[in-house]
């Protein structure tokens, strides 16, 4: 998180004051971290009594590890610290149960309290990351607080608290709290009770606002002319592949999209956001304990590998894709994938232009934001040399590698895609090369990280083929390109942890009961009979080998494919809804883990898969979506 910078910063890790409870605040002067202290990501992660509190030290690292050793609960792990005012629970530890938390927005009729979590709104001094900080104290004139990440400077000597700030209270009780500086500003402040008075509610009073409406744009003559330009090689190439400018391959489906209500689109931004963090956290529990990590069917030579991946603080997330099922019956998240998400230029670009070419002025697109958050993850990747895009000959990610290549260009970065691999070769000093003899240094893939393995697998003798050096001028294999270790890849080889469906009974057990989770487990318990299930195989793609079976145990729907012997896991079943004529799954996009954008896809059966189509997505404002 960027901080002021100031002439009595100290060392990262210094102890800058202590807070009530003895927990103590640290420097977050990351410039002066020492690499041999610090020589991986495993090293900034923070951990007390064995539980993670954070990255060392922001501060959200230190608003957790407080309430840990003063309240005995945490919440979850976020990606950015103004997230945190769109959670509503804690998780006691002692207990392993969740706490209801409210949100009070600065003004609100009920007054902080000690103990109370502070929220700073992203931008200004906090640009991208907000700030939360502890309350400890409050008056009428004023607040204190306690935090971490806010400067380097140590507290006055015998002080138990960072900073004050100044209260005003109005004439209806109304409590404020004066910001910091001119361009930062509080959100508000949360509490641990069950009380909603005066709170800000997250769940809407109208649960068809979480329905999807389908719609229909009125037909024109200018609805069947030409609408993506295909002077630009990424939408030429789509409109290759689906033979025409249509965003559906159903011809009665060209002129009809769906509505989502704000107050949507706000839970899958609160919640694509909350289930990030939660799915990196899993990752880490998994890569500390082989046991479990031994459920995830790797093989075996890539693990240390993969641990690598996980610590080389470099290695980023680009691009990742959440998948739901969001009706009035709720929000569920079905699985993340990490791994090649696919659909980015459908709904970073092809709705957009859709609605744009039918003239359609209801709603906003809901992929509006996805390419410019892409070019900014990429422009903050700290990526040092060119990228080559590298993809199958497959048409969908002919155009999908060329979208993400001007998204990588117009981030300053220089870019070569590579069709295949035969315009590859090593050579004389044992490197890869492309057709220019530029080094492959960086690399950004459409292909699954599982085809680079299954090459591996087929290899006696493994680790020959992660480190070995073909003869100058051979083709190397794709997973030669992926396993080296002086080759950079997005997205890294970590993701195959969060992207396999062996994470998702880890979650349960981490986050039981959790609001935006199914129960899920490695075997079929006698409650998922009762339930219902969904079988899954732990490595699969595009829905295969999926099988949904009701709570009679009759099977509901079956989806075949190549993963039939690889081991399964069960969830729990929570169907798509049926929106129109078509079973509606909600896809939330990611560009450095950050939400993104959102689209739909659709398919005639209960399971989405890879030729289900996308639809335009658009979001409507509460009123009118509930006036429709």
């Amino acid at each position: 998180m960027p901080v002021k910078i100031d002439h009595d910063s100290t060392p990262f890790g210094t102890e800058l004051g202590t807070a009530p409870g003895g927990v103590v605040s640290y420097s977050s002067d990351y410039d002066t971290a020492d690499e041999k202290e610090y020589p991986n990501r495993s090293s900034y992660r923070s951990y007390y009594d064995g539980i993670y509190m954070g990255y060392k030290w922001q501060c959200v690292e230190f608003a957790r590890r407080w309430l840990y050793i003063n309240k005995d609960y945490i919440f979850n792990d976020v990606s950015m610290a103004y997230e945190i005012f769109n959670l509503r629970s804690v998780r006691q530890v002692s207990s392993n149960s969740l706490l209801p938390l409210q949100a009070y927005k600065n003004g609100a009729q009920r007054h902080p309290e000690a103990g109370s979590l502070l929220i700073w709104e992203e931008g200004g001094e906090f640009v991208n990351t907000g700030h939360v900080a502890i309350i400890t104290e409050v008056t009428q004139n004023y607040v204190r607080i306690v935090e971490q990440n806010m400067d380097f400077v140590p507290w006055p000597q015998g002080r138990d608290y960072s900073r004050e700030i100044k209260v005003k209270i109005g004439s209806e009780n109304d409590f404020w709290l004066q910001s910091s500086a001119s361009d930062a500003t509080i959100l508000g402040w949360m509490i641990q009770t069950a009380d909603i008075s005066h709170a800000e509610l997250q769940e809407p009073d109208n649960v068809a606002l979480y329905n999807l409406k389908p719609a229909t744009v009125h037909n024109s003559s200018n609805a069947l002319k030409p609408w993506l330009n295909i002077a630009n090689p990424d939408e030429f190439a789509y409109v290759d592949m689906m033979k025409g400018h249509f965003l559906t391959s159903v011809e009665d489906d060209h002129f009809n999209y769906y509505l989502m209500s704000q107050s949507a689109h706000e839970a899958l931004e609160s919640a694509t956001d909350e289930l990030h963090g939660m799915f990196m956290h899993a990752t880490d529990y998994v890569l500390q304990r082989p046991d479990l990590l031994n459920t995830f069917g790797l093989p075996d030579a890539i693990l240390p590998r993969l641990k690598q991946s996980w610590d080389n603080r470099l290695n980023q997330l680009i691009t990742s894709r959440l998948d739901f099922a969001m009706s009035d019956k709720g929000l569920k998240v079905y699985e993340y994938n990490c791994d090649s998400a696919s659909c980015y230029m459908e709904v970073g670009k092809v709705q957009g232009k859709w609605a744009k070419h039918m003239g359609l002025k209801h709603g906003e697109d809901a992929g509006e934001k996805l390419f410019t958050e892409l070019v900014k993850a990429w422009r903050e990747c700290e990526v040092k040399g060119m990228v080559h895009v590298l993809q199958d000959t497959d048409p969908e990610e002919d155009y999908h590698a060329l979208f993400m290549q001007s998204a990588i260009e117009a981030a300053g970065h220089q870019c070569v895609r590579v069709i295949g691999l035969s315009t590859l070769s090593w050579d004389q000093q044992g490197n890869i090369v492309d057709s220019m003899n530029n080094k492959v240094k960086w690399v950004w893939k459409t292909w699954a990280w599982e085809t680079a393995l299954d090459q591996l697998r087929l290899e006696q003798d493994q680790q020959e083929l992660r480190d070995k050096i073909r003869p100058p001028g051979s083709v190397p294999l794709l997973s030669d390109v992926l396993l080296r270790k002086e080759i950079m890849v997005f997205e890294p080889l970590w993701t195959l942890i969060p992207s396999n469906k062996a994470i998702l009974p880890v979650l349960w057990s981490l986050f039981p009961n959790h609001p935006l989770l199914l129960n899920a487990s490695f075997e079929l318990s006698e409650e998922l009979k009762t339930q219902g299930y969904v079988s899954k195989p732990i490595v699969g793609r595009c829905g295969a080998n999926i099988q949904l079976i009701d709570k009679n145990q009759q099977l509901l729907a079956d989806k075949g494919g190549a993963f039939a012997d690889r081991a399964q896991i069960y969830q729990q079943l929570f169907t798509l809804p049926k929106v129109g004529k078509y079973y509606v799954q909600v896809c939330t996009f990611t560009a450095a883990g950050n939400y993104a954008g959102s689209g739909v896809r659709v398919d005639p059966s209960m399971i989405i898969g890879k030729d289900s189509d996308c639809m335009a997505l658009r979001v409507d404002d509460d009123m009118s979506f509930l006036d429709e």
